[in-house]
């Protein structure tokens, strides 16, 4: 009787043995055939080994890889898109390029690999890379070596940068008065924070074109008209007031869309926290202001009550400024009269002189704050009378404290 066994169907040679499970497992995948059955043109059998290697590739490798890096912030050009890689140099991207250009065949297993970059000149590092796997039970190597040309260019954002591109404005104004030193840097603060953070979430259009302080406030010039809006909405959250916006057609986009430049301005409340003011066509005392977010919100110095303006009203009731907290000056007591008055020594004159008693005043107090103004002299309290039991009954009145924690009105 003949043996009857199996050929390769390109050199003719016998074919070892295989076992059902070799066979079950070829015609589930058809990965590991490699040639046409003559009598089954449709079908894929197997080859020899000698045959198999003959025509292996390991390693799929470009000739070379060409990247475009910006030489400004390191970006890395993908597709149709510049992409923040972090990349520390540029050996990094030409490690990451390589990695993402090399293609191994789909048959080797346990695969691994380095790479040892080679700097030939400024533009160009060469990639060694040694790969190794196992194919049909054979180990298998390879090295290929792949160029990697660095082309440094500028991104889109850093050319916007370098060209003073902005898409809209944000000016900071006050009504009725100028903004404040400490107002103005805060706005600094907060639109530098708000483009931080759009830039961490991947946000390349984010960033600021410029800061200029002019005489009545700050204008804040930014890349997109979002951007511009979410700073104005944090600026109004922050100190209070309004913002309005204004649109102005600048130019016309490639494919014919008009663009659009807007500009937010956000009016801040007259009156701060800190400033002591006086209402008009009221006659319970003046108000130390707490807050100007929403309706203004304070403390009455005379009886230490608290106030709060109507909605008509909102943040800016008719008033006067009578001066500031920190305008207090530290003065003796001479004697609690009553429940409702206490002597204290004239900053000026240094007459004794009767007062309102407001709550918050301390009977045990040796020296307390008071201010003079038009109206009269009033106390004024060491801290904020309302941020809660868990201030420091000690600490100076700051107007930003609550700033992180929010406010504390009731």
């Amino acid at each position: 009787m003949n043996e009857s066994r199996a050929f390769c169907p390109r050199c003719g040679e016998p074919m070892p043995d295989r076992s059902a499970s070799d066979d079950d497992e070829a015609d589930s995948d058809g990965s590991d055939d490699g040639g046409s059955d003559p009598l089954r043109p449709s079908s894929e059998v197997e080859i020899c080994d000698a045959c198999y290697f003959d025509d292996f590739d390991f390693v799929d490798a470009p000739e070379q890889i060409d990247v475009r890096v910006c030489a400004q912030c390191g970006a890395v050009h993908r597709g149709n898109r510049w992409v923040d890689v972090g990349a520390e140099d540029y050996t990094d991207v030409a490690i990451e390029e390589v990695s993402e250009a090399l293609g191994v065949h789909v048959d080797v297993e346990d695969v691994a690999w380095q790479v040892e970059p080679e700097q030939v000149d400024q533009n160009t590092i060469r990639m060694h890379c040694y790969f190794t796997g196992v194919a049909r039970g054979t180990p298998v190597e390879e090295q290929v070596t792949v160029p990697v040309r660095i082309a440094r260019q500028t991104c889109t954002r850093c050319g916007r940068i370098a060209g003073d591109y902005y898409a809209s404005i944000v000016q900071i104004r006050a009504d009725e008065r100028t903004p404040t030193t400490e107002e103005i840097d805060r706005a600094k603060e907060i639109a530098n924070t708000t483009v931080a953070e759009m830039e961490a979430t991947g946000d390349r259009n984010a960033f600021v074109t410029e800061m200029g302080e002019v005489d009545d406030g700050l204008n804040i010039k930014v890349s997109t008209n979002k951007i511009g809006k979410k700073i104005s909405n944090k600026m109004v959250e922050e100190f209070g007031g309004t913002v309005n916006d204004a649109e102005t057609l600048v130019t016309e986009d490639e494919d014919g869309n008009e663009v659009y430049r807007v500009t937010f301005a956000v009016r801040l409340p007259p009156y701060r926290p800190g400033d002591v003011i006086d209402l008009a066509d009221d006659d319970q005392g003046p108000v130390l202001v707490r807050s100007a977010r929403g309706n203004l919100k304070g403390t009455r110095v005379r009886t230490g009550e608290r106030y709060e303006a109507s909605y008509e009203e909102g943040n800016a009731p008719d008033a006067r400024k009578l001066g500031e907290r920190e305008d207090g000056v530290e003065t003796t007591v001479v004697t609690v009269e009553d429940e409702n008055a206490v002597q204290v020594l004239d900053p000026e004159t240094y007459q004794a002189k009767t007062v309102a008693r407001p709550e918050y005043f301390d009977p045990d107090a040796e020296t307390v704050p008071v201010l003079k103004s038009r109206v009269g002299l009033h106390v004024l309290p060491d801290s904020d009378p309302d941020v809660g039991d868990d201030a420091d009954a000690n600490a100076p009145y700051d107007p930003y404290a609550n700033r992180e924690g929010g406010e504390t009105d009731a």
